[in-house]
């Protein structure tokens, strides 16, 4: 009998209350950085977001997204066999936060592992464990996307810290006889590893190098378009579907304008385009997955719909993934 995937569940964890633009615009004018609400949304579709309290780490995200995702799949951490954690910002240089994550829920004994590929984290962990899943390797993974990305912003470079975010989403992906993940394609390319990245690490006990995000966000928003496009048509063309079957089309949440632009090329009405950049601005790795639950629990994406998960980040990398809810 063949092996198939399927999401059984999905969950989402914010922390604290949303930022405003208002609120941060005030915040960094005590810093003599000058921005503002209408200068946010104009160039991101971004009104808030959230940050993390000192002492919270990408770990304590994922607990509350996880536990989310497995009430709503009706399991409980005995039986999970996969724990994937993507994320660009880890609790520790090790070991993992999939590990610390399987500690705190209890879920002793099965494989844990993170995923490293940025934005695009959630969909390479995802994929991986489908494969896994495929191969008979595990039966009921839990693959999170979390991340404090707060803590890597320099907040005297406006082009970067109005833009990002903290938060964790989370799927339970249970072996199916039925097709849940029809097909994935996954990419990257590192000669593009100086337009998004955090160039810094630890070495004797100190920081070297520059442990804030830098971005050129003109190269990134180029890339991004193409590369989306590429890898929709990709996926589809593997499951042997076309844009007009789409139901959903739920992208890495980074900037309205390259969510519009991907979806004009797709011809997909915005409608049809899972939208939360708005209230959680660009949460890397864990917005898709806050963006699948928010839709999921809104009444929006239901059992049965065929939605394109897609995202592009740091590396650079990209990639998309098209389901059967």
């Amino acid at each position: 009998m063949t092996r198939f995937s399927k999401i059984t569940g999905t969950g989402s964890f914010l922390p604290g209350q949303p930022i405003t633009n208002a609120q941060l615009a005030s915040d960094l004018a005590a810093q003599g950085v000058e921005t503002s609400d209408e200068w946010i949304v104009e160039r991101t579709g971004i009104k808030a977001r959230h940050f993390v309290a000192d002492g919270v780490f990408s770990s304590d995200l994922a607990v509350e997204a996880a536990n989310r995702a497995m009430q709503a799949a009706g399991c409980g951490p005995q039986d999970i066999d996969l724990i994937i954690v993507a994320t660009s910002t880890p609790d520790m240089v090790f070991p993992s936060t999939a590990c610390i994550l399987q500690q705190k829920i209890g879920a002793n004994g099965c494989a844990a592992f993170d995923v490293q590929a940025v934005c695009s984290g959630f969909v390479y962990a995802l994929s991986v464990a489908d494969a896994m899943i495929r191969a008979g390797s595990a039966s009921k993974a839990l693959v999170v996307g979390a991340e404090v990305f707060s803590r890597l912003l320099d907040f005297k470079d406006r082009a970067t810290c109005v833009l990002f975010g903290d938060g964790a989403g989370a799927v339970v992906l249970e072996a199916s006889e039925t097709p849940g993940i029809l097909a994935s394609d996954l990419h990257a390319d590192g000669k593009h590893v100086g337009i998004l990245c955090v160039p810094g690490h630890v070495a004797g006990g100190e920081v070297m190098g520059d442990p804030l995000l830098k971005m050129d966000g003109q190269a990134v928003f180029k890339l991004a378009v193409g590369v989306l496009e590429d890898a929709a048509r990709a996926t589809l063309s593997k499951a042997g579907k076309s844009e007009a079957d789409i139901d959903w089309l739920i992208p890495h949440q980074a900037n309205i304008r390259i969510m519009q632009s991907t979806a004009r090329k797709l011809k997909l009405p915005m409608g049809k385009v899972i939208v939360t950049v708005d209230q959680h601005g660009n949460t890397s790795a864990a917005s898709i997955p806050l963006a699948l639950d928010w839709g999921v629990r809104n009444g929006k994406v239901k059992l049965g719909d065929l939605a394109l998960l897609e995202g592009v980040g740091g590396g650079f990398t990209w990639g998309a993934v098209l389901l059967n809810m």
